[in-house]
Order: structure tokens, then sequence, then C-alpha cells
């Protein structure tokens, strides 16, 4: 019997009519499932083979040439608690039964009867790779990489950043595309079928993402606040005539002659801190002040546009993205060419390309590197699992990888001439160093140095908007890809209650994500997301993907991983993949982290100098996602039945198989 595949390769051969004949020789269904007849032209038997039963099977269940089975392996109980046998004759010299039987009733039955159901895919390849893209290239992209890569060598920077991305940020990169579209499942359903014990990691991950949201889409209501500030003939930052200046504020792109002092601050500064931030009517971290009505309401639109572009899944995300993930690089284009014909620009390019080649000799460099590239293509938040498991299952995801993780890096490097070339033309107007100037980093590089050049640029209200929209949608599509990772982990985790009430899901976590930005938005806001950049997220993803590296290669096997991706993609990971799964990208983790750790960055912003208790206080919100994955593994073995050694086998071991497409029939992986 031929079927033709369908354009869904993961169509589950569900039919109400349970119960059909089965005559010699042909194929059958029982209760929905297709189950080969042994003497069919298509053997899913192979000579031989066994294989290990899921907790709750009762026997063993036959395993064709591929390693998948040809008959799924657990299968909901009817009401009186029972279940069908499948039985297959082996073509071996003995004859065996197998019988493939699982009693699993209540949300678990529900969990896996959900499982077979048509999983929702991208409508076009293109959608999942400007989606990916969208995720990769974000804000970090245009102020982080710049400023890491001047500071660190210039151009002698460029090669610890190609290494560590060739033999760590790639084969990460990679890895979770590869367990996403193999497994189908989110961050936390996902370790069933990987390593059971691992799945606080999921759990961690969820944590981690929501704070990412707490925080990251405050920058975001910041740069809304400049673009409808940017409707105007003069922009506001340009003058020192503002209720808001002080008496220390000096325009020294003014026609009077005026001289630069230490003590002079520019009109962009002081509109950035005194009346977007108004971080003045704060004390810090201990005295943060009122909430910025403006900044909330900038906020709460930024999370409507958000709900109602990911509210429906990725047939909607993928389309939106269609304008985030490009419109950057058309503004990136057009800004590149002004800045390249600005007075002085050459000496911006100079300054970021000169190589410094005794930089390459200090571990700090090799630690901004990894660092760098790590957070630049973003494993370990649960995107690229979610993206990746809306793929078709044959999907070409190490093409994907290769093309993805090169456009982000390309992005990254083009991105520092479009900064370094306003920071020539302002260090022309200032008759000072390109050292003196781009003193500012993160945030402050956009919101006072880039927005000042901007200001005294020919058809400065046009930049003005067009910038500051291309910044919403540098962050509007990362948004989109981090909160993507938790609603697919929580609803591959809980179908039965959440499958059929996404809409509202996702309204609830927009919700949480608005009120938990709340701190964000007072006057000492940015006090706020400076601690939560830099100890948030830091080391506890990094903490987070070391251990799913681990899991993955160790525990679930690197032989078995790379078996997955030869029956996707029809060919074997190399050896070199292989030895950065293993060994190298681990050690590059474990390097990264360790260097963090054992060098707590001192934090500043401003005139505000961080106190001690914040560094604590950083270590614990970063400890609070972290410790998830310890708590569920003493969970795991305490729930497991028997003794200690078989509690540890049984939760290192997969417990549910991986549905495979093969045409029209769905087949376990075993």
């Amino acid at each position: 019997m031929e079927k033709k595949t369908t354009s869904n390769e993961t169509e589950p051969l569900t039919s109400k009519k349970d119960v059909s004949d089965c005559n010699e020789g042909e194929d059958c269904k029982e209760n929905g499932l297709l189950v080969r007849n042994p003497k069919s032209a298509l053997r899913l038997v192979e000579d031989g083979n066994k294989v290990h039963p899921s907790p709750g099977d009762k026997g063993e269940t036959a395993q064709i040439s591929n390693g998948y089975s040809g008959v799924q392996s657990s299968v909901p109980c009817n009401g009186m608690g029972e279940v069908e046998d499948a039985q297959g004759t082996a073509p071996a010299a003995t004859t065996t039964t197998t019988t493939t039987t699982s009693t699993t009733c209540g949300a678990e039955g529900q969990q896996q009867l959900m499982e077979l159901e048509d999983r929702e895919t991208w409508s076009k390849k293109i959608d999942f790779l400007l989606s990916v893209i969208g995720y990769a290239v974000d804000l970090g992209n245009v102020w982080r990489f710049p400023y890491i890569c001047y500071q660190n060598g210039g151009g002698a920077f460029l090669i610890p950043y190609t290494i560590m991305a060739i033999f760590g940020g790639i084969p990460l990169f990679y890895m979770e595309l590869a367990l996403g579209q193999y497994h189908r499942n989110g961050c936390i359903s996902i370790w069933r079928k990987i390593c059971p014990i691992f799945k606080g990691i999921g759990f961690a991950i969820c944590i981690i993402d929501l704070y990412v949201a707490s925080y990251y889409n405050t920058i975001m209501a910041w740069a809304f606040y400049y673009l409808v500030s940017s409707f105007t003939a003069e922009l506001p930052w340009t003058s020192c005539k503002n209720a808001w200046n002080t008496g220390n504020c000096t325009n020294y792109f003014s026609k009077d002659n005026v001289s630069w002092s230490l003590h002079s601050i520019s009109p962009a500064e002081e509109f950035y801190t005194r009346q977007v931030l108004q971080v003045h009517r704060s004390n810090g971290l201990d005295d943060l002040g009122g909430i910025s009505w403006q900044l909330t309401l900038c906020l709460l639109l930024i999370f409507t546009i958000v709900y109602f572009s990911i509210w429906k899944g990725v047939k909607t995300s993928g389309k939106v993205v269609w304008v985030t993930a490009t419109f950057p690089y058309i503004i990136l284009f057009i800004l590149l060419v002004r800045g390249a014909t600005l007075p002085g620009a050459w000496r911006g390019v100079l300054y970021y390309l000169k190589p410094d080649w005794q930089k390459l000799l200090a571990t700090e460099v090799w630690v901004d590197a990894a660092a760098q590239i790590f957070f630049s293509l973003g494993p370990g938040f649960g995107v690229l699992l979610a993206y990746a498991s809306y793929n078709k299952f044959h999907n070409n995801c190490y093409q994907d990888a290769l093309v993805t993780s090169t456009v982000n890096c390309v992005t990254s490097f083009v991105s520092g001439f479009v900064i370094f070339t306003v920071l020539g033309y302002m260090a022309e107007m200032r008759n000072e160093d390109v050292s003196e100037v781009a003193k500012d980093t993160g945030p402050s590089l956009l919101f006072i140095t880039y927005a000042e050049a901007i200001a005294n640029m020919p058809a400065s209200t046009f930049f003005a908007i067009i910038f500051f929209l291309m910044l919403l949608t540098l962050g509007l599509d990362s948004t989109f890809a981090g909160l993507e990772g938790v609603i697919t982990g929580v609803l591959d985790e809980f179908p039965h209650v959440w499958s059929k009430r996404r809409e509202l899901f996702v309204l609830g976590l927009i919700i949480v994500c608005f009120l938990g930005s709340l701190a964000t938005l007072t006057f000492g806001g940015a006090y706020v997301v400076k601690l939560f950049e830099e100890y948030a997220t830091g080391p506890a993803v990094l903490t987070v993907v070391f251990l799913e590296a681990v899991a993955v290669a160790w525990f679930y096997g690197i032989t078995q991983f790379c078996n997955d991706v030869k029956e996707m993609l029809g060919f074997t990971p190399g050896w070199y993949w292989r030895v950065c799964w293993v060994a190298i990208s681990p050690i590059f983790l474990l390097f990264v982290t360790c260097s963090f750790l054992s060098n707590p960055p001192e934090l500043r912003l401003f005139e505000y100098s961080y106190p001690y208790w914040t560094t604590v206080v950083g270590y614990c919100i970063g400890t609070s996602s972290v410790i998830c994955i310890p708590i569920y593994m003493v969970y795991r073995l305490i729930i497991t039945p028997g003794t200690l050694k078989e509690r540890i086998l049984k939760s290192i071991t997969p417990e549910t198989a991986t549905e495979i497409p093969f045409g029209d029939i769905r087949m376990n992986a075993v």
C-alpha cells in the first residue's frame, strides 16, 4: 500500500473507525494507530533488534532499521484502564511476540493524545529564517558589539570573536535548532524525550525569559519615547533652553563659540537622564522614586503590539517579522551611507578597526569574545527550540544554522561602521579624540551620543524618526521570540489545559510581564535595568546552556543525537561537530561562566555606583532561575519508585518516544 505524502508531514493517522479487519499481507489500523502486518512489503521489524520500553510499558516493541518503532509506544487507556496489543512476528529464527502497552490515564494520557494532533508549522521557510534572524539580531548588535570591539583591540578582536563563533557559538546554535526540530517540543516537555532529570532546565529558561521581558521592553519604551519626541521641526535634545536643562548644559554645535569643560553636559544627555529617565528624582536602588506615567504608556502600547503579533502563533508572528526583521537592514544601510559622508567619519572607522595585537594576550579579551558571540546568537533562551519545533521534520536546519548565524555576525560587524562613522564625526565637531567621545556604553551610546549626532545632521527629524523606529523593530522581534519560548514551553507541557486557550494564556503572560516591568518604569528604573541585564541573565543562562550541552552530549548520547540529525537531514554530523558538542562547547561555556563569577562586574551608571548589597541581590535573582534545576532533580528522584540506582537510571532514560513522520505513517523514536 502506497500513500501520497501530504503537505503536513506530521499528520497522525486517527480515525473514528476504531476497528477494522486486517487481512494477511495488508496493513490495518487499531484504535487510530497504523499497525504494519509483518508480511507487508514494507517491514517495520528488523532482525534481532530490541527496544528499551518506556516507563509503563509492559513488553518490548519491534524496531525498524532506522531506529524507529512502527507501533505507537503509548496507547491511552479506555474506560476500564485496558489497552490493546499489537503483535508482530520477527523474521528471525525465533518467533517473538511483542506487546506495546501503556496505561496512561488522566492528564498524562490527554497530553499524549494532544501530541498526536497536528502541530502548527511555519507558512513558509522564509518566515522561520526571518524570525530566527530577527531574534538573534537585536539591540545588542548595535551597541554592544561595536563597543566591545574597539575596547578589546579593534580589528584584532575579530580573531578571538571568529574562533569563539566557530567552536562555541555556532555549534550550540545548530544543536538547539536540531533538538527543537527533531523532538518538536518546547523547552520544558522536550526533556521527557532526552533526559527527564534535567527537566528543570526548561523551567529555569522560562523564568530567565520573564526576567528579560521585564527589562528589555523598557529599553524599547525609551526608544518609543524618543520616536514620539522626534515628530517636531526641532528635536528637543538640540538646545539648552528646555525646562529640564541645567546650568551645565553646553551645546557645542551652536554657532556661538563655546568651550567644553569638565562639567559640561550635552543637551542630549540631559534630555535622556532628566526628561526621559528622570534619574535625578531617584537616589538609587534603595530609593527608586515614583513611576513615570509617560514611559508606562509607551510600554503599554509596546506590549499591546506584542500581544496582537503573537497571540495566534507563528503563522501570525511569521508575517510580522517580514517588517520587523527586514526594516532594520534598510535603515542600517541608509545610516551607513549617511555616516560615511560626514566629516571626520574616517577617524571613527580607523579607531574601530585599528588592531592592537597586544590585546590578544589578555584573557579578558577572549572572555568578552566568547560572551559576545554567545549572547548574540542566543542559545539557552528556549527560542531556538520553540521556533525549530514548528519546522517540517526534514527541513535543513544545518543550513539554517549556518545562514542565520553568519547573517547575525555580519550585522554586528556592519553596525560598528554605522556607529563609529558618527563617533568620528562627533570627535571632529568637539575637536577631541574618538576615545573621549566613545566613553558611553550600552543604551547611552544610542540615546545620547548617536541621538546627538543625528540631531545636528541635515534632515535631522527624518533620520531621528527612522533610527528610533529601527530600534523598535530590532527589539520587537526579539521580544516576540523570547515570549514564544515561554508560550511554546508551557503549552507543550500542559496541552490539556492551554492548547485551546492560547490567546488567554498569552494575555495573562503579557500582563505578568507588564506588572514585572513596573520597577523599571520608576525614576530609578535605569538602575534596575542595569542590574537585571548584568546578573539576572548573564551567569544564569550560561549555566543553563552548559547543563543543556552536557545533558545532550553525555546523557542522551552524542551518537543518538547524531542519528537523530541523520534521520532528519540524511547525513550524519562530522567529527568537527561531534568534538564541539562533546568537549569544546561545554568547555567554552564553563570558561565564560567561571570568568564571570570570579570577576563580577563593578556596576556604575551615570554618577551612581552600585553598593555591595546590590551584587548580592543580583546573584540572588540569577540563582532564583537556576535553582529550578537541582530542585527538580531531587523531586524527580523522590517520586520515582525503586532503589536509588533504579531511580537514577529511570531518571536519565527518555520516558516518551519522539514521533517521526514517515510519509503518512507516525512512528516513534526509540
